[in-house]
């Protein structure tokens, strides 16, 4: 075939395929890929078991604070003084909260409101907090990590309560927050009881999970492992809504300035420091630390450098003791 014999085909060749394309359009084939939801999220068909209610008092009410000696004059045999002898104090803390517990992205370093809290019982022990070790937890390991021995103490948004005190031992409280509710800017929801049939996220082995589903209005509570998944699960249009303590919602909406909480605080959480059970003499001890900080103004300051801006202005909250 010569050569203006072939280009006769081709020529005629493309006109076919135009001419077809014309008379029979073939629609484009639509393709799309479903987000994957984050490990271990799940929403949940049957609220979580709540515990049988009880009453066990306040609480928050926590053992009277004892003498603080120096750290090289800790009594002998005290929880104290193995903590010393061991040479570490191990502390279950979170890394997924904005400046209450969160992983710097520049540094690497774990900070916020709670490590301070953190090394300030560490200086009362060893003078120091270089000897102070950082065990990152989510919220449904902090309990269990108490009982097996694996930290001394968690300091990490807990919530007190007469169910996790059949458990643990709280110090007093530390810092007083509230349950409110996190959503995209202009998604319309008001709070917690415009949620109704709403996917509305928290973490698993968190108040704030119960808390959604014994909400009047009858949100769909879904469970993740960090907090962090909940926000990823909100940007993705996976949950309607986000719903913890304001502390940590504040944080989220730090990262995502298209979020916004909305509606007022439905639920209080107390936060305290948990100890194992049986350990009296070092919940009187770490109560004397933050008795310290509450009057000393190192409380006040720690706020003012994690929390100012973030959170409205607060002053350390009153403690309430027994015995």
């Amino acid at each position: 075939m010569n050569r203006r014999k072939l280009t006769a085909v081709l020529v005629g060749a493309l006109l076919l395929v135009a001419g077809c394309g014309a008379d029979e359009a073939v629609p484009p084939t639509e393709v799309t890929a479903k987000v994957p939801l984050p490990a271990g999220a799940t929403e949940l068909t049957e609220p979580p078991e709540a515990p049988a209610a009880e009453d066990c008092g306040d609480p928050t009410a926590s053992l009277r604070p004892g003498s603080l000696p120096a750290p090289n004059a800790l009594p002998p045999g005290s929880t104290m003084a193995k903590i010393r002898a061991k040479g570490k104090l191990v502390v279950g803390v979170d890394q997924n909260t904005y400046r209450f517990g969160y992983r710097d992205p520049f540094t690497g370093s774990v900070e916020g409101f709670d490590i301070d809290m953190a090394k300030a019982i560490a200086r009362a022990i060893f003078g120091n907090d270089k000897a102070l070790q950082l065990r990152i937890l989510t919220s449904a390991q902090r309990i269990p990590a108490l009982k097996a021995g694996d930290v001394d103490i968690v300091i990490r948004t807990m919530s007190i309560n007469c169910d996790r005190l059949k458990d643990v031992d709280f110090s007093s409280v530390y810092y007083e927050a509230g349950q409110r509710v996190l959503v995209k800017e202009a998604s319309g929801y008001t709070g917690i009881d415009s949620l109704g049939g709403k996917r509305v996220c928290a973490t698993d082995g968190s108040t704030s999970l119960r808390n959604i589903a014994a909400a009047d209005s009858k949100p769909v509570p879904v469970k993740v492992s960090d907090w962090t998944d909940c926000l990823v699960m909100l940007q993705q249009n996976q949950v309607d809504a986000v719903s913890t303590d304001d502390t940590i919602l504040a944080g989220l909406r730090a990262q995502d300035p298209f979020t916004q909480m909305v509606g007022d605080p439905f639920y209080n959480e107390p936060y305290g420091m948990a100890m194992p059970k049986g350990q009296p003499e070092f919940v009187r001890f770490v109560n004397a630390v933050i008795e310290r900080m509450r009057t000393d103004g190192s409380w006040q300051a720690t706020y003012d450098k994690w929390l100012s801006g973030l959170l409205d202005p607060a002053s350390p909250p009153a403690a309430k003791y027994k015995d």
